[in-house]
């Protein structure tokens, strides 16, 4: 499920729904993801809620443990939930030079990717690498692990050379 609480150019429930579709398989995740789009006010008071935290953020996740039986299987219900910040997600696409709605899907995948068990904080870089994967397979602009982490911006800008380079080939 998709609301949209705080509207953002260029994105409807169905256009994120689809995204989220197509996320949730490239990163293997199982069970479905509500995503919240809020202003800043709502993710302040999630976490400070949840976490302890007296600040809007650009995303929040959190991940599900109900199950759901099914034909005597059990399977994930719900993966979890994401909360976006629309507001935060406009002022980074702005300053980043990509669209809005491209940025509220960035943060999207980024919470899907914490909901499929990574923690940029503890894995050495593992989910910054899955991250970056799965941004170029999804045709995402640059990713949120890699604004913060250097390594990770220069292994992006030669991705992206690399795409250029392909896509000029292909032409010709």
């Amino acid at each position: 499920m998709v609301i949209l609480q705080k509207k953002v150019a260029g994105l409807n429930e169905n256009a994120l729904q689809r995204f989220l579709s197509r996320a949730r398989r490239a990163a293997g995740l199982k069970g479905a993801v509500n995503v919240l789009v809020t202003g800043s006010a709502g993710v302040r008071s999630l976490n400070r809620q949840f976490r302890g935290l007296n600040k809007p953020t650009d995303v929040l996740s959190f991940p599900s443990l109900l199950l759901a039986s099914q034909a005597g299987r059990k399977r994930p219900a719900v993966a979890g939930e994401i909360a976006i910040c629309g507001e935060i997600a406009a002022q980074n696409a702005a300053r980043l030079g990509h669209r809005a709605a491209e940025e509220v899907k960035i943060l999207a995948l980024h919470g899907i990717l914490h909901l499929a068990g990574f923690d940029h904080e503890r894995d050495n870089g593992q989910m910054a690498r899955k991250e970056l994967k799965l941004r170029q397979q999804l045709k995402l602009p640059v990713a949120l692990i890699e604004r913060t982490q250097p390594a990770m911006r220069e292994s992006s800008r030669k991705a992206t050379r690399s795409e250029v380079l392909a896509r000029t080939r292909r032409q010709t």
